[in-house]
């Protein structure tokens, strides 16, 4: 496996290593996306693809009351998360899963907002996966998706040409698929560096 395979699913000592850097290189990335959500201070918010957990970090200062959940296949970026978020998981506010996003181990309607940064293109059958989300969100609730790879840039083919199993989505056809799995109100945006954040309601 190359090292860039880690930011699929990462593994071993390659995928700690880009677990780190992913918190890091990220950040900027999350900041200018999270201005377009507004969850509530005492929230329920799930994490789907959580990787090493700082968003997690971000998004349980945004609800000071509530609780974030965050799910990841990758044992590597499970342990890591529950390390950076160990002081809010022993405080009862967070859990950090292990399991799939296709068939989350999550009863229906527990959550007012679903995040996934930088982790769509990885999904497997996008309009099933978005119907799970769907499934977990409570009504009304939003799910918020953030990527730095917008679909309509030319160096997006060089990702997809390293990383087996990577597909960039613009945003019509992200909003395509998130209709299609029942979700409404769908809202695109994005800035000069071609990042893409889309936010849908329940």
């Amino acid at each position: 496996m190359s090292f860039f395979e880690n930011t699929r699913k990462p593994a071993g000592l390659g995928g700690k290593v880009m677990v780190l850097m992913m918190n890091i290189g990220h950040r900027a990335l999350a900041d200018w996306g999270l201005q377009f959500v507004r969850p509530g201070k005492d929230a329920t918010v799930l994490d789907c693809g959580c990787g090493g957990g700082a968003n997690i970090k971000k998004l349980l200062k945004m609800c000071p009351d509530g609780t974030v959940s965050g799910l990841d296949y990758s044992p590597v970026s499970v342990e890591k998360a529950r390390g950076v978020n160990a002081q809010a998981i022993s405080a009862g506010r967070c859990a950090v899963t292990q399991g799939s996003v296709d068939k989350m181990p999550f009863a229906g309607e527990s959550f007012d907002l679903v995040t996934a940064f930088e982790t769509v293109y990885f999904w497997p059958g996008l309009p099933e996966c978005f119907s799970e989300v769907s499934r977990v969100l409570k009504p009304g609730g939003t799910f918020f998706i953030c990527n730095e790879g917008g679909g309509d840039n030319a160096k997006d083919d060089k990702w997809t040409k390293i990383i087996g199993g990577m597909t960039i989505y613009n945003a019509g056809e992200l909003k395509a698929f998130l209709e299609q799995a029942g979700f409404h109100g769908v809202q695109t945006h994005k800035n000069g560096r071609g990042w893409l954040c889309v936010t849908a309601q329940k």
